[in-house]
């Protein structure tokens, strides 16, 4: 391979450029690779780039909303916020789709234990629990299930504490829903 005056190689990847958009790919060796259609993005599979649907590519997103402030222990059962869903989505399985958080953990021996619901209906078939002591429910003893991991744009979302901490200090209260656009 030469180089032409301006130390740009003469030979080699631009050689087998042919139609505009093409890009060099290599495997065994250098190839062209064309552009893909209207409406693909351009993604890995088997370490090469491959052209596939922009609709075929899943977003995680993660909406997280606080219950309360950071310092106020949680004194009363009930309902803690309500808001609507700003987008379709579908939670992942378990913990990868529903955490909570405390700022402040509990220290009772009965557990704090949330509820979420969509529309008034749970979308929980075991709650979020937080151990005594604990300030997430990600490494709960008793993992949360979700029985409804589809939520519908513009639905409305409630989260409800269903039992106290009895050391009466769990503060900070926040979930988390994680999962993909729909």
């Amino acid at each position: 391979m030469g180089f032409n005056g301006d130390l740009y190689p003469t030979a080699g990847a631009t050689s087998v450029l042919s139609t505009k958009g093409d890009i060099v790919r290599y495997d065994s060796e250098r190839e062209r690779y064309g552009i893909g259609s209207s409406g693909q993005v351009l993604a890995v599979q088997s370490n090469l780039p491959t052209w596939i649907d922009a609709d075929s590519i899943t977003h995680q997103v993660a909406v997280t909303f606080a219950c309360g402030d950071e310092t106020t222990a949680i004194d009363a059962t009930g309902q803690k916020i309500s808001f609507r869903m700003p987008f379709a989505m579908t939670l992942n399985a378990g913990i990868a789709g529903v955490r909570g958080s405390l700022v402040t953990a509990g220290t009772g021996g009965a557990l704090l234990t949330c509820d979420i619901n969509e529309s008034s209906s749970t979308i929980l078939s075991t709650k979020l629990t937080f151990d005594a002591t604990e300030t997430t429910t990600y490494t709960a003893a008793t993992p949360v299930v979700i029985s409804d991991v589809n939520l519908a744009d513009n639905a409305i979302i409630t989260v409800d504490v269903d039992t106290l901490d009895t050391g009466g200090v769990a503060a900070g209260l926040k979930i988390s829903l994680i999962g993909s656009l729909v």
